[in-house]
C-alpha cells in the first residue's frame, strides 16, 4: 500500500477512534450514575444495576443489527443516525420520572441505536481497510471504548457533584449532535469488499476452520467472551460503589475507572502490535490469564493506594482481549460475513458485561458484600481462560497436519 493510498485509512482510523470515545459515553454516564440513580428512585444495586445491563444488551444487539446493515450499505448511515439517536437517548433520559422510564431509553435509544452504532459495526469496517497491519489498526479503533472510560467519568461526576445526573445528561446531548455527525462524514467512502466475500489473507479452511463449522467456533467464540466481560464488569462498572463502601469517596472511585481504563487504551495499542505478531488466539489467551490474576489482587489488598495500583494493573492486564476477538472473526471467517460475525462476537462480550454488572450487584444485595463477587468474575475468568486454551490447542493441531 502506497503512502498516499494509507491516508485514508488512517484518516478513518482516527474518525473512527473519535466516534467510539464519544459514544462510549453512552455506556459510562450510567455507569457513573449508578449511586445518585439508586438513591433518587430508591432502588437497590441490583436494580439500579438494571439501565446498565439493558444499555449493555441494546450496545450489542445494535452491534449485530447494524453490522449487518453496514456489510450491506458501508458503515456511514448506521453511524449517523447513531449519532442523532445517542443525543436524543441522552436528552429524554435526563427527563424521565421513573427507573424503568430510564431502563426503556437507556437499552434502546442510547444502547441498541445510539452507541451500538459506534462500537462493532466501526471496528468491523476498520478490518477491511488494513491487511499486514489489521491488528493495530484495530486495536487503536477499539480502544476508543477504554478512552471513553478514561475521559468521561471524572467529567460526569464533577457534573453530577456540581448539578446532577440529569444536567450531566444534558449536557452531552448537546456536546453528541454538535460532533458526532462532523466525524461521521469521513466514513462517506464505503469499504473495499471483494465481491465473492472470502477472506483475501484467511489462514484457515473458511468451511472448516479448525476444524469445525463456522457457526460452532462462533459459539465457542461468542461463550468465550461472556467469560472474560462477566469478570471483566465486576470492577468497571462497580468501582465507584466499592470504594465508597470501603470508605473512600466517590472521586477516588471515579479516578480509580478512568486509570483502569487509560491503562487500557496502552493495554490494547500494545495487544495490537503484539496480535500482529502472535495471532488472535495467543492474544486472547495471554489477556486471558493476565486479567485473572489481576482480578485475585482485589480480594487481600483493599488499601487506597493499593486499590489505585491494582486499577492501573487491571487495565493493562485486559485491553487486549476484546479486540483478540475480531482478529480471530478476521483470521477463521468470510470478510463478507466480517459486519455480523464481529457484531455477533462483541454482541456476547458486551452480554458479558451486562450480566456481570447485575450479577455483581445481586451478589453485593444478597451477601452485603463485594467479596462474593469478585469470587464470581474470577470463577468465570477461568472458563474464558479454558475456552481459550481450547482454540489455540486446536489451531497447534492444525497447524502441523
Amino acid at each position: 500500500m502506497s503512502k498516499h493510498s494509507l491516508i485514508y485509512p488512517v484518516l478513518r482510523v482516527f474518525a473512527s477512534l473519535a466516534l467510539m470515545t464519544i459514544g462510549g459515553a453512552g455506556m459510562y454516564a450510567i455507569v457513573v450514575s449508578l449511586k445518585p440513580i439508586s438513591i433518587e428512585f430508591a432502588s437497590g444495586r441490583g436494580a439500579a444495576s438494571l439501565p446498565y445491563t439493558l444499555t449493555m444488551i441494546g450496545y450489542g444487539l445494535g452491534g449485530i443489527l447494524l453490522g449487518k446493515i453496514s456489510d450491506r450499505i458501508g458503515v456511514f448511515w448506521p453511524a449517523l443516525s447513531g449519532s442523532v439517536m445517542l443525543a436524543g437517548g441522552f436528552a429524554v433520559a435526563a427527563q424521565v420520572e421513573t427507573l424503568w422510564q430510564l431502563c426503556i431509553v437507556q437499552g434502546l435509544m442510547i444502547g441498541l441505536l445510539g452507541s451500538a452504532a459506534t462500537f462493532a459495526p466501526l471496528v468491523a469496517d476498520t478490518s477491511h481497510w488494513f491487511l499486514r497491519r489489521r491488528g493495530i489498526a484495530v486495536a487503536i479503533v477499539i480502544s476508543g471504548n477504554y478512552l471513553a472510560g478514561a475521559i468521561w467519568p471524572t467529567i460526569i461526576q464533577d457534573l453530577i457533584d456540581e448539578e446532577s445526573w440529569r444536567a450531566a445528561y444534558e449536557a452531552l446531548a448537546y456536546f453528541c449532535i454538535v460532533v458526532m455527525p462532523i466525524l461521521a462524514l469521513i466514513l462517506l467512502r464505503r469499504a473495499p469488499v471483494s465481491k465473492d466475500g472470502d477472506s483475501t489473507d484467511s489462514t484457515s479452511n473458511n468451511d472448516r476452520p479448525l476444524g469445525i463449522t463456522p457457526n460452532a467456533l462462533q459459539c465457542i467464540v461468542c461463550f468465550a467472551g461472556v467469560g472474560c466481560c462477566v469478570a471483566m464488569a465486576m470492577p468497571q462498572v462497580h468501582i465507584i460503589a466499592y470504594v465508597t463502601d470501603l470508605g473512600y469517596e466517590a472521586k477516588d472511585g471515579a479516578i480509580m475507572l478512568s486509570i483502569a481504563l487509560g491503562c487500557g487504551v496502552i493495554s490494547r495499542i500494545i495487544s495490537g502490535l503484539v496480535c500482529d505478531r502472535i495471532g488472535g488466539l495467543n492474544t486472547l489467551l495471554l489477556g486471558s490469564a493476565l486479567q485473572m490474576l489481576t482480578l485475585s489482587l482485589y480480594l487481600p489488598f483493599k488499601s487506597l493506594t493499593a486499590l489505585y495500583v491494582i486499577a492501573a494493573l487491571f487495565g493493562l492486564s485486559q485491553g487486549g482481549i476484546v479486540p483478540s476477538y475480531t482478529i480471530i472473526v478476521r483470521t477463521y471467517f468470510k470478510a463478507s460475513e466480517a459486519g455480523w460475525r464481529i457484531g455477533t462476537a462483541l454482541f456476547f462480550t458486551l452480554a458479558g458485561m451486562a450480566l456481570g454488572g447485575w450479577l455483581a450487584g445481586a451478589i453485593y444485595d444478597l451477601t452485603g458484600s463485594y467479596d462474593a463477587a469478585f469470587i464470581n468474575a474470577i470463577a468465570f475468568n477461568i472458563a474464558n481462560l479454558f475456552l481459550a486454551a481450547e482454540l489455540r490447542r486446536r489451531a497447534n493441531r492444525f497447524a502441523t497436519t
